[in-house]
């Protein structure tokens, strides 16, 4: 048998390449949207070993510029020549949070017809996790405010009783809200913000295929398709630290106490742990570091460390 050989350099391959008109076919512009989690308490800095009212937040800034100028969106910016796409996510996320080689994870690719009114902008969405303690706020020129704010998600099934079906339809109801009196952010004077957002999900299970598709109900007010895009990086992210709890170590200090750990994934999953069987569940995960902080939920607590292994 006979195999064609490839050869790059073929003279009819420079010949085809040189001739080539990349005009031929419209091109759209590629953009990234960063999708920026962080676990803190309101303050942000100020007390970061805390317990008590840490939350999950996400970082948004509010445009200066058309189009939605005054809107929260999420942070985000073109491909630049030259890029990959983790480039620009990376830089972006750099401009804005002064974090370098953040945790992050394609979460989607945003194509629809539409999406965007300055044109045919195709958005691949980033999942971040950021470590608090390293965050800086920051603006660019498309944005004049940046802040964190507390997100809930309710998820309701609104579909028949009919145990049967191979359909449902939830309905995924956004909160993102932003105490100015107890946050740190670069906002101008005192102002309270919440944004609701609604955003509806066919879930279709075919076989052992399972296919979701999102539409926007209510935008509350966020730019371009961000409602969309958060209600499914959130659900994403809470089914990657259910199969690995190992990414809330992207949301930790070096080192941290247990019960910091546990009210991280917590924050994230939605959902509660015992204690005992935490700690069972994460010892293959860390070791002490045989430090111990004082004050720590009214007696002193003893420091872990991610062993070198697991991260």
């Amino acid at each position: 048998m006979t195999y064609m050989t490839y050869d790059i350099n073929s003279s009819e391959e420079r010949e085809y390449l040189e001739n080539y008109n990349i005009e031929q076919f419209e091109r759209p512009s590629v953009a990234t949207d960063i999708v920026a989690f962080a676990v803190m308490q309101d303050g942000e800095q100020s007390n970061i070993r805390k317990l008590e009212n840490r939350e999950l937040k996400l970082l948004l800034i509010k445009r200066s510029q058309f189009p939605y100028k005054g809107a929260w969106a999420l942070p985000g910016g073109f491909l630049r020549p030259g890029e990959t796409i983790e480039e620009t996510a990376k830089r972006e996320l750099l401009e804005e949070t002064g974090v370098e080689n953040p945790f992050l994870h394609l979460a989607g690719v945003y194509s629809e017809a539409g999406r965007d009114p300055r044109g045919w902008i195709i958005s691949n969405s980033f999942i971040s996790l950021i470590n608090a303690e390293n965050c800086t706020l920051r603006a660019d020129t498309d944005a004049w405010d940046a802040a964190w704010f507390c997100v809930k998600l309710q998820s309701d099934n609104t579909s028949s009783d009919d145990s049967t079906s191979t359909t449902k339809m939830i309905k995924h109801t956004l909160t993102l809200s932003f105490d100015s009196a107890s946050s740190d952010s670069n906002i101008k004077g005192d102002e309270n913000i919440e944004i609701k957002a609604i955003v509806s999900e066919k879930s279709t299970r075919k076989g052992y295929n399972h296919v979701s598709s999102y539409q926007i109900v209510d935008s509350g007010e966020l730019g371009f398709d961000h409602a969309k895009i958060i209600v499914q990086s959130l659900l994403e992210l809470r089914d990657m630290m259910e199969y690995d709890l190992r990414i809330a170590f992207d949301l930790l200090p070096e080192s941290f106490t247990l019960a910091q750990l546990q009210s991280t994934i917590e924050k994230v999953t939605d959902k509660k742990f015992l204690s005992a069987n935490f700690r069972r569940k994460v010892a293959e995960y860390v070791e002490e570091t045989g430090e111990i902080i004082e004050g720590y939920g009214h007696r002193p607590a003893m420091l872990f460390r991610v062993k070198s292994a697991n991260h």
